[in-house]
């Protein structure tokens, strides 16, 4: 689900394969998003503690087919709530955004869309795509991805700010690889429309 972009829309080839992705893992406490960054690093589940600051690896993904790899500097920052201020630092100059969301705690889901919409209004995270991953979604009182697009107002974003909502599960790794490719190929247009106006100011 996203708001009307696809992979067809933007060809993953624009940016060359060395060009390191910088991107930000956010969400609330307890929401699995360490877990997704160890999942990614190293395809296997670590048991994980709280972060009370970031955690950060690189990692390279397969684009599929003969369109190479895309590599990432993914920075987990903590979701505690006192922690929470810090994250306007670590988005500064970000391509993109995953913001992960316990699909299986829909007493948090409110506190977690006023989280996500407070990011993105940012001045200086005007446009920077957004990959909604609903992690947990194994569990038996999970939430359809209707309800959390809706819960979560993801069509209140902005027309400016493309997002792709991921169904996942973080402790096996389902739903990670397509959601990041799928961030790959907005950061990759959005790059491509930025060259093309700074060559129309030349």
């Amino acid at each position: 689900m996203g708001n009307g972009f696809s992979e067809h829309h933007f060809p993953l080839s624009r940016l060359p394969s060395f060009q390191t992705q910088h991107v930000v893992i956010l969400g609330l406490d307890c929401a699995g998003k360490t877990t997704v960054l160890y999942r990614l690093r190293f395809n296997e589940f670590v048991n994980t503690v709280p972060t009370k600051g970031f955690n950060a690896e690189r990692i390279k993904v397969s684009l599929g087919g003969r369109r190479g790899r895309a590599c990432f500097h993914l920075w987990d920052v903590g979701g505690q709530e006192r922690l929470r201020p810090l994250w306007r630092s670590y988005t500064r100059c970000a391509d993109g955004i995953v913001f992960v969301v316990d699909s299986a705690d829909a007493e948090r889901v409110e506190e977690a869309k006023s989280e996500l919409h407070k990011i993105t209004r940012l001045v200086e995270n005007k446009g920077v795509p957004v990959l909604v991953v609903a992690n947990k979604q194994d569990l038996r009182n999970s939430l359809s991805l209707a309800d959390m697009e809706c819960m979560l107002a993801l069509g209140e974003l902005g027309g400016s700010t493309p997002w792709h909502l991921q169904s996942a599960c973080a402790i096996i790794g389902e739903g990670l690889l397509e959601g990041l490719q799928t961030l790959y190929a907005m950061i990759t247009k959005r790059k491509a429309i930025q060259r093309r106006r700074l060559n129309e100011c030349d």
